[in-house]
């Protein structure tokens, strides 16, 4: 086969030094023109082989030096994952080219890798529905509080509850906490979440902490954040992308993390990638943003791929959100006392009675999120 080709591309090649007149044609038989006309032919392959030669060689040693490239920069892990991702894309005849070429340039993609609007108007629901919940477990006694039978009341405490539940096709739990604080303002304890530089100084566990990237049509960023994680494990990593919001017409404050890959952020061997994780925080006002007083439920999960069992991966969890939660309490109530020059991310927010009223129209996310009065966004 690899003989009839060569045989047919030699022929298509005589064929055009012919009509070139590079080569002779039938009528000159002269013994003379033959031999020059034949050094001419030998000439012309000999070139147009070095040629091709040269080709070849220049794009396999090209090819060599950004695989070489790859190997420097990414894990294998992550190495397979992109050649895995470009597969996909490459056989997925609806894919459009623009999406193909982010991948090849690594580009993040906001608008696929985005947390949605609906995801956050779910958020305001979760707790509305808890909240409904409350007066109709107190009277019949249940402690749990909670409507949903697949959740297993791990923790309760005075001033929070602690649920889980398994995730479907998995061996890991699902987490949510309901609770409550008395003696710090909503605006502070959303803000101490949101502000990177802070939580470094408050939080002893943090290697780094960094914002990434940013979406300036919803406010969303990119946080690379390195922990440390008990002995003997190694530390992890996560690279999330995160949403918050302020609704002033529900009197909510929604915070929305999710796991994703940035090219920005490739994995080290120096920690641990933790592929999985999600994170949700909701926080209702008792009276405003700016007085003491709230709510809050807090929905988390995420696989920190160790190789211990499931129920020490359960205990870790579970008894580990309870002493962030308390850290974080004690980080919001300090930069309260003294004043901290922190971030706000909330924006200027008037308390107001107006503020309480309940918009279900909004929760349900009838009208656009970028058509509401009532948003505030970083």
């Amino acid at each position: 086969m690899r003989l009839q080709s060569c045989s047919s591309l030699r022929g298509m090649l005589l064929s055009w030094l012919q009509r070139a007149g590079m080569v002779a044609g039938p009528s000159s038989e002269a013994a003379g023109s033959s031999h020059i006309n034949a050094k001419k032919k030998k000439g012309l392959l000999s070139i147009f082989a070095d040629h091709c030669g040269f080709l070849t060689g220049q794009r396999l040693r090209r090819f060599c030096q950004v695989g070489e490239l790859y190997s420097n920069l990414y894990s294998e892990r992550t190495r397979w994952t992109l050649v895995g991702n470009i597969w996909r894309r490459l056989h997925n005849k609806h894919a459009p080219a623009g999406r193909l070429m982010a991948a090849l340039a690594c580009v993040f993609m906001w608008e696929n890798e985005k947390i949605q609007d609906e995801e956050m108007c779910r958020c305001g629901l979760e707790l509305e529905a808890l909240e409904a919940v409350k007066p109709l477990s107190s009277s019949l006694g249940n402690v749990g509080g909670q409507q949903d039978p697949s959740w297993e009341i791990v923790m309760e405490k005075k001033d929070f509850r602690v649920w889980k539940r398994p995730l479907p096709n998995s061996h890991l739990y699902e987490y949510r906490v309901l609770g409550s604080y008395s003696d710090v303002t909503p605006r502070q304890f959303f803000n101490v979440q949101l502000d990177t530089e802070y939580r470094k100084k408050w939080d002893s566990l943090v290697i780094k902490l960094e914002v990434v990237d940013r979406d300036a049509n919803t406010g969303s960023e990119v946080v690379h954040w390195a922990t440390h994680f008990p002995y003997p494990m190694y530390s992890r990593d996560y690279v999330y992308v995160r949403r918050y919001d302020v609704d002033v017409n529900n009197n909510l404050m929604i915070l929305v993390s999710r796991a994703v890959q940035h090219p920005k952020v490739p994995e080290t061997q120096e920690f641990v990638r933790v592929h999985s994780y999600q994170s949700k925080m909701v926080i209702r006002p008792h009276k405003s943003f700016d007085e003491n007083g709230f709510d809050y439920l807090l929905t988390y999960s995420d696989d920190p791929q160790t190789v211990f069992p499931r129920y020490c991966v359960s205990w870790m969890v579970s008894s580990g959100m309870p002493d962030f939660l308390a850290k974080l309490h004690t980080a919001a109530l300090l930069a309260k006392n003294l004043e901290l020059g922190i971030q706000d991310y909330t924006g200027v927010i008037k308390p107001s009675d107006s503020n309480r009223q309940a918009s279900q129209e909004r929760l349900t996310g009838d009208n656009p999120h970028t058509s509401s009065s009532g948003q505030i966004y970083a």
